[in-house]
């Protein structure tokens, strides 16, 4: 959540350089604004899901992560935000674009070399890219796991646990209720993306 929140912060400051013509100063200046709701606002979750006791444990992973078994916390506390946190930056991010398009014609009618303005745009561009695409990606497999959680419960609690013989316990695996591990592997692997 903090890394999303940096995301649109990053992009809100993008959009006041280059939209709104704010200096490397003024921008600066707010700085400390911009660790507390970067930092702050996943400590409040944090706190808060902790106290509604939302924690479970991921089958796949092994770890500690909200929403893996209550389909209503998933929502709430990540698949919301991180949309949130998406649509926020993408929309700071489309607006610093517009400005910057703006500027480089003004610049280019004006006779000056908008050189190192286009290399700054495409570096922009492809940074955004390298977020966007995987950011993207882990929402929609939320949303798949979203969509399909009822429904695997459902299948789990129906299907009859088949005993194999010369075992001592009972085969639970349903092939038929179980999400596929692609979609939960590629939700981990653009998840970890973006830090490489």
């Amino acid at each position: 959540m903090a890394s999303s929140i940096w995301w649109v912060i990053l992009t809100l400051t993008w959009f006041l350089a280059a939209g709104k013509k704010w200096g490397h100063e003024a921008i600066e200046a707010h700085s400390s604004y911009f660790h507390m709701a970067a930092w702050g606002l996943p400590a409040l979750k944090t706190i808060v899901i902790l106290t509604m006791r939302k924690v479970a444990g991921d089958e796949l992973t092994g770890l500690c992560y909200v929403g893996s078994m209550d389909a209503e916390a998933l929502t709430a506390f990540v698949l919301a935000p991180l949309a949130c946190y998406l649509a926020a930056g993408t929309c700071f991010l489309l607006s610093g674009f517009v400005a910057l398009f703006h500027i480089r014609r003004v610049m280019r009618t004006g006779g000056e070399n908008t050189h190192k303005l286009e290399k700054l745009m495409v570096k922009i561009g492809v940074f955004s890219i390298l977020y966007t695409v995987p950011a993207t990606c882990v929402i929609v497999c939320l949303f798949y796991e979203r969509l399909n959680m009822d429904y695997w419960k459902f299948r789990a609690l129906e299907g009859q646990c088949v005993a194999f013989p010369g075992r001592r316990s009972e085969d639970c695996s349903l092939d038929s209720s179980v999400p596929t591990v692609a979609v939960f592997m590629v939700k981990i692997f653009m998840s970890l993306v973006v830090g490489i």
